[in-house]
């Protein structure tokens, strides 16, 4: 999807923006969300009539200890591609991400969502696939195996050895459940190879866990 914009001046300065701690969109992942409050509802609206992109951030303070909680610096700027209206009013749609932003600023606007300005420069990359010759596969299978194996989980691995590798890390690094600074370090890691580093690190610290330790 990202393959529709070939420059960045074709990403919005002003972004609606969607702030959900724990959640991570990445270039070219797949987010699908359920949007049932009327605020984001109304977001959603907004977004179908002007550039169909919504903002996902992360809160940088625990929502419930502000009405209005601080924003963290960098998200990751979603087209709406698929979109279903429930009988009970629910919107169901999946984002997929075109590129990261950096928040200059909130803008003071009458609309009851949070739109920012974004900037994209340093991310100008995002809007190509990255070259993943010398992809560690094996390295992530095994940090991958001893994880799954602390929650006593399964995983299609035929699905996993064969997978392009961007949609095997992007789905790893948005479905597995890290702590919210754990997935903002992986959003944030400035290039392909160190995402895919800080994925396996994540995976290996969990898998080392002891039984002591609290895995979440």
């Amino acid at each position: 999807m990202s393959g529709r914009y070939h420059a960045l001046s074709q990403l919005p300065e002003a972004l609606s923006v969607f702030p959900l701690s724990g959640v991570l969109l990445l270039p070219r992942g797949n987010l699908p969300l359920n949007v049932f409050e009327p605020r984001y509802l109304a977001m959603v609206d907004f977004a179908f009539f002007t550039s169909r992109l919504i903002g996902m951030i992360q809160p940088a303070e625990p929502e419930e200890a502000a009405l209005k909680p601080a924003l963290q610096p960098i998200g990751c700027a979603g087209r709406i591609t698929s979109y279903r209206e429930t009988e009970d009013g629910r919107y169901l749609i999946t984002l997929t991400g075109i590129c990261r932003f950096r928040m200059t600023q909130e803008i003071e606007t009458g609309t009851p969502f949070r739109q920012v300005r974004a900037s994209y420069e340093e991310y100008a990359a995002d809007l190509e696939p990255p070259d993943d010759t010398g992809f560690p596969r094996e390295d992530v299978i095994h940090a991958l195996k001893a994880y799954l194996s602390r929650r006593d989980l399964k995983a299609d691995w035929q699905s996993v050895t064969s997978a392009p590798a961007e949609t095997l890390v992007n789905a790893l690094a948005m479905l597995c459940p890290f702590e919210p600074a754990e997935k903002q370090a992986l959003l944030e890691a400035k290039g392909w190879d160190e995402r895919v580093a800080v994925l396996v690190a994540l995976l290996e610290m969990a898998g080392a866990s002891t039984g002591s330790e609290s895995i979440n």
